[in-house]
């Protein structure tokens, strides 16, 4: 779930604030999310992609969080006004963007519903109260500049940055975007230069994850991949 100019954090807030306030695609109004579950859903579902300083995630793939929205906070908008941004976003994502960068994926990708999944893979029980609690949770934080402390064990820097996009049986991620670490088995040398330079669709991590970090999942991922 990047742009340059005159600063997208504020390009980026103007017009979801404009969203919010219109009404327009938000699936009406949210209200009674769980932070606490609104924080553990993100750090799991959408921390890979976004970076959240309060979650302590650090995705590259879509909007850091904290800037877009720091300036309407600082110009008076709410917190909730924030949370029926974030609502209609997962609700109503863009899939396919007009300049070919990853979209944010559908809300049944993002939080499929248990009467869709078979086995054991992630699922909620209930949908809109998960989208409710996550944007509860988002809204309360983003560009408060609140920043928790940076995780330093590897498997947790792997399920809050990587665990969206690979599947790990070790971490119980189960991401389909990029490679299966379990049947690919990569060395801590592979690993590490993965994180560190990106590849292909994968981005680099190397401004989000400081050098220990690094040495931490590469040294976990390099352990806990295998049957």
């Amino acid at each position: 779930m990047r742009v340059r100019v005159a600063s997208f954090a504020a390009v980026a807030s103007a017009a979801l604030v404009v969203l919010a306030a219109s009404g327009c695609g938000t699936g009406g109004y949210t209200s009674e999310g769980s932070q606490g579950a609104g924080k553990e859903l993100f750090s799991q579902q959408c921390g890979t992609c976004h970076v959240l300083a309060d979650a302590g995630t650090a995705g590259t793939v879509g909007p850091n969080l904290d800037h877009a929205f720091a300036q309407a906070r600082t110009d008076g908008m709410t917190s909730d006004t924030f949370t029926q941004v974030v609502a209609g976003q997962i609700r109503f994502p863009i899939t396919e963007t007009s300049t070919g960068a990853p979209g944010m994926p559908a809300v049944d990708d993002t939080l499929p519903s248990c009467d869709d999944v078979e086995g054991d893979g992630f699922c909620v029980d209930d949908q809109d109260q998960a989208v409710s609690d996550i944007a509860a949770y988002v809204g309360s934080v983003a560009g408060t500049g609140v920043t928790a402390e940076a995780p330093t064990d590897g498997k947790e820097i792997f399920t809050t940055s990587c665990g969206g996009c690979h599947q790990l049986a070790d971490a119980g991620t189960d991401g389909t975007v990029g490679p299966n670490l379990d049947e690919s088995m990569p060395s801590k040398a592979l690993v590490t230069d993965r994180v560190t330079n990106g590849k292909g669709v994968m981005p680099s991590f190397k401004e989000s994850l400081d050098p220990a970090q690094i040495e931490a999942v590469a040294e976990y991922v390099s352990s806990a991949a295998g049957p």
